[in-house]
C-alpha cells in the first residue's frame, strides 16, 4: 500500500481526478439521454396499445364490414402521426444529448489537458533525474574499476598502494644489486675455495 501511494504523485492524482470527473459527467449525460428515450418508448407503446384496443373495440362493435374497414382506416392516420411525432422526439433527444456531451467536453477538456501536460512534465523530469542518477552510478563504477584501491576506507588504499610501490622498487633495487654484485662475488668464492684447498 505504501509503495502504491508513493507511485501516485500529485500530478497523476490530479489527472486521474480530472479524468474521473469527465467520465462521470459524460456517463451521467448519456444515462439521462437513455432514460428520456426509455420514457418516450414507454409513452409510444402505451399510446399504440390504447389506439389498438380502442380500434379493436370499435371494429368489434361495428354492424357492417364496410364500417369496420372505415374504422380501421380512420385509425391508420393517427398512428402514422404518432410514429412521426415519436421520430421527432427521438431526434430531439439525440440532439439534446449531443449538445450536453459537447458542453461537458468543453468544460472538462481544458482541465484534463492541463493535468495531462503537468503529468507528462513530471514524468519527463523524473526520467531525466533517473537518467542522471544512472549516469552518475556508471561514472562512479568506472572510476572504481579504473582505480580499484581508491575505494578502501581510512586511507588503506593509499597505504596499500605505497606498500605495493615500495615492494616493487625494493625488488627492482635487489635485482640491480644482485646483477651488480655477482661478478665480484664469483672470484671471491673461487679464491676462498682455493685458499681452502691450500689450507687443507
Amino acid at each position: 500500500m505504501n509503495m502504491i501511494s508513493q507511485r501516485v504523485t500529485p500530478a497523476l492524482k490530479a489527472h486521474m481526478d480530472a479524468q474521473y470527473s469527465f467520465f462521470t459527467d459524460v456517463t451521467q449525460k448519456m444515462f439521462q439521454a437513455a432514460q428520456r428515450i426509455n420514457e418516450l418508448n414507454i409513452q409510444m407503446a402505451r399510446a399504440v396499445v390504447e389506439e389498438t384496443v380502442n380500434g379493436a373495440q370499435q371494429i368489434m362493435t361495428a354492424d357492417e364490414p364496410y364500417e369496420a374497414i372505415a374504422i380501421a382506416a380512420s385509425h391508420a392516420q393517427p398512428t402514422a402521426e404518432k410514429v412521426r411525432a415519436y421520430q421527432q422526439h427521438l431526434t430531439g433527444i439525440a440532439a439534446g444529448a449531443q449538445v450536453d456531451l459537447s458542453k461537458t467536453a468543453e468544460q472538462h477538456v481544458p482541465e484534463t489537458s492541463r493535468t495531462a501536460a503537468a503529468f507528462a512534465e513530471e514524468v519527463a523530469r523524473r526520467a531525466s533525474e533517473e537518467t542522471e542518477k544512472a549516469t552518475q552510478r556508471q561514472r562512479e563504477t568506472m572510476e572504481k574499476l579504473s582505480n580499484p584501491l581508491q575505494g578502501f576506507p581510512n586511507g588503506r588504499g593509499e597505504a596499500q598502494r605505497a606498500r605495493a610501490e615500495n615492494r616493487a622498487s625494493g625488488e627492482m633495487q635487489g635485482s640491480q644489486q644482485q646483477s651488480a654484485g655477482q661478478p665480484q662475488g664469483q672470484p671471491g668464492s673461487t679464491t676462498t675455495g682455493a685458499a681452502g684447498r691450500k689450507g687443507t
